[in-house]
Order: structure tokens, then sequence, then C-alpha cells
């Protein structure tokens, strides 16, 4: 599907002729009420909106942009989690998007206050509002003059009227920082807000240090990105809402969190670099703008935090056993820690080559349960069933011990490194017994005329 532009109203535009909108009338706080009103529709197709955001009478707040994946695979104009995976993953392998600069832009540069902002608080113990779905655009500049860009999603919270807490992790932004304090300098970043989803996807995803992840954007969507350089080395969208320019700073730090991450529960706090910010840019071709929320720990940030990883699942997979029918990364799991994956197997090693193949494509995982083409990894309890009848712990566990996993796992050996155990579960059915082990199901027969009766004397009649 292709965009004329990556603007936010032309995505929801998109998203509004297949799925429905819910427009919130009523004045909503940003502190704590959007966490509450989001969850109700959570799983469901709905996308929120928040007409009216208390003490901010400019913005206007989305939500349940990316919440389930039919959403995302209309957005990418994929029809099948196959086509989904694929789309993913050769534009990670490709990474040739185009991305296109130009002079001019609409943004008007606002009173540096990240307080007159909408950032929302999102559950009752976090201790200030933060961004939760700001694209942070990173530079390292080189000795020898060349630039290398990043573009991530990290938790930033209010510090200040003009300083940011970034929660970095040891990833690729984080090699930047450190690259460049080692050279004694700040790193130059511009943190986008609210764009099309579409970007947000590619800012997720996990390309070779060095690959800009702007250019993941044009093969996922059809779209290439425009920018402008800001000082004449700093790409910045044009078709964001809000941009806030800034440097994180080499030499301080404060006190990050707690905050709630995607499993739901209250991550540590810890000393994180500070961003000192220099301008706030928001659109000015209109009197309004949007603000794109992203709660945590509900489904539309486990979907772009998880959907990268469930597409490399698959492709490890396949390339271990004849036929991957499906995966899941589960909702119960944070859509990070258990796997569900469906296959149809020649010989009866094929489930323990999935289990591993799926731990090796995915370190963070910490359960994995294989099954055959006949359950639906959609369904708990059809997984639970085939757990139930077709496994057996003598013959079917895999136990991993001492191996890296999740840092985000509570109960991992160590917090540090996320030093765990994995298991894997084989719930397929021993193929030489196959008939043993088939579920009942109904037979199939054209869908019943029902009605609906109100009471005994309509029933009867």
């Amino acid at each position: 599907m292709r965009f004329s532009s990556l603007k936010i109203e032309e995505a929801l535009d998109k998203l509004a002729k297949k799925f429905n909108i819910i427009v919130v009338e009523n004045s909503v706080s940003t502190d704590l009420e959007i966490s509450s009103i989001v969850e109700k529709f959570d799983n469901t197709q709905y996308v929120v909106v928040f007409k009216k955001l208390q003490n901010y009478p400019n913005f206007i707040g989305v939500a349940n942009l990316l919440n389930s994946r039919q959403k995302l695979m209309y957005l990418l104009g994929v029809d099948s989690d196959e086509g989904l995976y694929r789309k993913i993953l050769e534009a990670e392998e490709k990474c040739n998007g185009n991305i296109i600069e130009v002079s001019t832009h609409d943004f008007k540069e606002v009173e540096i206050d990240l307080r007159k902002l909408p950032i929302a608080r999102y559950y009752p113990q976090e201790p200030c509002p933060y961004l939760t779905s700001g694209v942070v655009i990173g530079l390292l500049e080189k000795p020898d003059g060349t630039c290398v860009y990043n573009a991530s999603i990290h938790r930033l919270s209010v510090l200040d009227r003009d300083k940011l807490v970034i929660r970095l992790v040891p990833r690729h932004l984080y090699t930047i920082w450190s690259l460049n304090r080692e050279q004694g300098k700040d790193t130059r970043v511009a943190i986008v807000w609210t764009i099309n989803p579409v970007l947000l996807l590619a800012a997720a995803c996990s390309p070779p240090f060095g690959v800009f992840e702007l250019r993941l954007v044009e093969p996922l969507c059809g779209t290439a990105p425009k920018v402008f350089m800001y000082d004449g080395v700093l790409p910045v969208p044009v078709d964001a809402e809000i941009v806030i320019i800034g440097r994180i700073l080499r030499d301080e730090v404060a006190k990050e969190g707690p905050f709630v991450d995607v499993l739901r529960l209250y991550d540590e706090v810890r000393l994180q670099p500070v961003v000192k910010v220099e301008k706030i840019l928001v659109r000015a071709d209109r009197s309004y703008n949007f603000v794109h929320y992203l709660v945590p720990g509900l489904r539309e940030h486990q979907l772009l935090m998880g959907i990268e990883k469930e597409a490399k699942i698959w492709k490890f997979v396949k390339n271990v056993v004849p036929e991957v029918r499906a995966v899941r990364l589960t909702y119960g799991s944070g859509g990070w820690l258990h796997a569900v994956i469906s296959i149809r197997k020649n010989t009866d090693g094929d489930a323990k080559n999935a289990i591993l193949a799926a731990f090796a494509a995915h370190p963070s995982l910490k359960h994995v349960v294989v099954v055959d083409e006949d359950i639906d990894v959609d369904d708990p309890s059809d997984v639970e069933w085939a757990i139930a009848t077709r496994f057996r712990a003598d013959r079917d566990l895999v136990v991993i011990n001492y191996v890296r996993g999740s840092t985000l796992d509570p109960s991992c050996i160590d917090p540090e490194s996320g030093l765990t155990c994995k298991v894997g579960i084989d719930a397929t059915c021993p193929i030489a017994e196959k008939q043993k082990f088939l579920k009942a199901r109904p037979h199939k027969t054209p869908e019943p005329s029902t009605s609906i009766a109100q009471g005994i004397n309509e029933l009867i009649k």
C-alpha cells in the first residue's frame, strides 16, 4: 500500500476505511486516564481518538494504530502472516529504500517547555510523564567526517522543562552514544513524536549497525520518507507532528523509572543519560497536532516490539522443518517471552529442531511450544489441549540451563545478563500413532439460520 506522504492523518484515513474509529468526546486527562480508556479497546480492531485532552486544547490523541496484525498487514498491503514476515525480512535484508532530502518544511518553533506537550503518565506508581512512541534519530559523527545514523524507539521521561531522561539499552543508539563519548562529544538527536506508524515499525526493526532504519520505510509501504537536514547533518522527517531537537549528554545521568515495561511490570530504577532539549518543532500547517499514545504492556506495544522477532523465528524454523504453518509470540508473555509454533513435520525430530531454531532466532525467548498444523496458535485452549494430550515430559521436554534470556524476566537468575533456564515443549503427535491423537471436530456444514429469542413465549412461536 503506497502512501502519498507519511503524515499521520493519511494513515488514519486508510485505517478508517477498514477499521472503526472510536472518538472519545469528553475531556480526558493525560495523567492515568489515557491508559484506562485504551485498555478497554485493547483486544479490538478499533482505533481510539481523544478529541479533547485536558489542559491541551491544541492536541488530539490517537491510540491503537497497530494493536492488531490485521491493521499492520492492511497498512503494508499484505494478506497473510507469511506475506507480513517476508515483507519485514526483505526490507531488512535489502535496506535499500530511498530517503528524500528536501529543503523546506512546515514546522514552526514553540517554547522549549516539555510540560506544555501532552505527554502522558500511564500507571499509578510511575513518577512522571514519559514518551513511549518517540522515534529517536541519533547521529554518530566519525573522525573521518562520515556519519552513521540510527532510528529506534526509546522511553523518554520528563525531567525538567528542557530535559528528558532516555532509557538506553545496549543496542545501536547506546553504541553511538558510547562512541561519541569516547570522542568527548554529546550525541545529537531528533525525537520524532507521531508519524505514520510504518515508520514506527521500521524503527522497531534491527538491521545491522550502520544501516539507517529509515531506509526500511519505502520497502515496507512503498513511500520514501522525506527529511530536512537540521544543521546540515541531522535528518528530520518532515511528515512528523512534533520534533524535539537535542543532545544526549555525555556526562550527565539521572534516575529513570520505575516505568511499566512490555510485561506490565514496573521496571527497575536506573541511572540513565539525560537529553538536553535545544528546540521543539510542531507542524504549522494547521491549528492542532496529533499525538500518538502507545500504552506500555498493551497489544500495540507488544506488536511493535515483537513482530520482527516473530518474523525471524519463522525464518529460522523454516530452515530446519518442512513447513511452518504459524508463529505467535503470545499476548500473555508480553509478546516477547513465549512462542507457539505450528509445523507440519516429516519426522519426530522436527519439533525439537524447531524449538532450538526458535531460541536461536530470538534469544529473549523463555518457553517454546511446538504444535501440529491442526492446532490453532491463536487459541490458548487449543494449545493447552495439545500439551495435555500430546506432550510427555520424559520424551518431549527440552530444558536448556544457564543461557542468556531476557533482562525483562523478573525470574531470571541474573537480572543484569538475563541468565536463565529455557524450556521447549514438543506437543506434536508421534507420527506412527497420529490417529490416536487426532482431535474430534464437528462436521463442516453451512452456517445455520439463527435468531435471538427475548423470552419463552417468543421461543415457542
